[in-house]
């Protein structure tokens, strides 16, 4: 045998196994009124009674994650999730904001970034004036527990956000070890971003436990251009600090698929010890692309841009999770002012400042090193 290596690759094959129906029907029988007969009358139908054989839980495992019902309308779905449990619907109060329904503000910003509602302004609107995008991942902020039992799952949102919501979703499932959660949807797209433990497919009539295959997904491509400063009023709304920017700011777009995804903005840094230097200005990611990581990926690429060009790039936030994969990354390290109070001799700054350092937050400062060792 020769001692080269040699490599070869090789594709796994999900397996599905068929669905089994009830032998007992599910009978609906309705006595039809005159207009009713007269219309079907016109097809020569006369049928009084339907029936509906549905489909049984297959074998499944006793503990999982995620579980998937997909399939079109009328093949069942809604009749074998409800054999599950009883389908969660949160209630809403009209005069409560949303972040107000939760018991513990942790709890609710935990919730809130899982279903990728990372808008803060949105936290302080009641439901009922949310866009249909929100209130869905608002609800599903709430339903977010073991054994919940959710129907048609995505269907009323843009495909952008459901497959962003689908994967903040999963990732929250996994780490708060939630069990045996059971979701129903008609679409497919979402597959790959849930990542769910297991699927029936009630347009099949087949089911597969530990999925693989199916899983795979193409990754999403961000395009980023150097923008004007007035592209800045498309976000402005969506910064959970405030709407100015300085107008000296050199200013980048993220685009995905074609639409307007991310913004960043970035300042020169004078210092008397630092020279070269640019920082972070702002992060803003639109709600239907949040959840995606989009935020701290624009941030790196930043990063990576000025610092090729013979800079230093430092990024400070409030932001939790902006500031946690920060701490976490090795494509960044923190400075001396790293979770400090910081002042300056500017009031509209000590403003910020001091929104950054409330009790209960820390303000994150880091500089971006990529991964180049010349700047470690």
């Amino acid at each position: 045998m020769s001692d080269e290596q040699e490599q070869f690759s090789f594709t796994t094959y999900d397996e599905w196994l068929p669905l089994e129906r009830s032998a007992e029907p599910l009978v609906s029988a309705l006595e039809l009124d005159d207009v009713t007969k007269e219309a079907c009358s016109q097809f020569d139908y006369q049928r009084e009674q339907t029936f509906f054989y549905p489909w049984k839980i297959p074998s499944l495992p006793q503990e999982w994650g995620v579980g998937l019902i997909v399939g079109g309308s009328g093949t069942g779905k809604s009749v074998l999730l409800k054999e599950f449990g009883k389908i969660s619907e949160p209630e809403w109060k009209e005069d409560v904001a949303i972040a107000g329904h939760f018991d513990d503000y942790k709890i609710a910003m935990d919730r809130f970034y899982a279903v990728g509602l990372s808008a803060v302004p949105t936290w302080t609107k009641p439901h009922h004036i949310l866009s249909n995008g929100e209130k869905f991942r608002a609800d599903l902020s709430r339903q977010l527990e073991s054994n919940a039992v959710i129907d048609e799952f995505t269907s009323v949102v843009d495909r952008t956000v459901a497959k962003a919501t689908s994967r903040t979703m999963k990732k929250y499932i996994t780490q708060s070890n939630i069990k045996n959660l059971v979701v129903a949807s008609c679409h497919r797209d979402i597959i790959e971003w849930l990542e769910p433990d297991w699927i029936i497919d009630t347009d099949a009539g087949m089911y597969c436990l530990a999925p693989k295959e199916c899983l795979h997904r193409e990754p999403l491509v961000a395009e980023i251009y150097e923008v004007k400063h007035s592209m800045w009023s498309h976000f402005m709304e969506h910064h959970y600090l405030t709407t100015d920017l300085n107008k000296s700011a050199t200013c980048f777009l993220a685009v995905v698929e074609g639409r307007p995804a991310g913004f960043g903005a970035v300042l020169y840094f004078p210092s008397g010890t630092i020279k070269k230097a640019y920082r972070s200005s702002r992060i803003v990611v639109k709600p239907d692309f949040q959840g995606f990581g989009l935020g701290v990926r624009l941030s790196d690429w930043e990063g990576e841009y000025f610092t090729k060009k013979g800079f230093r790039f430092f990024g400070r936030t409030p932001h939790a999770r902006l500031g946690e994969y920060r701490e976490k990354s090795s494509l960044w390290r923190p400075t001396s002012m790293n979770k400090k109070a910081r002042r300056s001799n500017d009031s509209k700054r000590d403003n910020e400042i001091a929104h950054w350092t409330h009790d209960r937050r820390l303000g994150y400062s880091h500089e971006y090193i990529g991964n180049s060792t010349e700047n470690q």
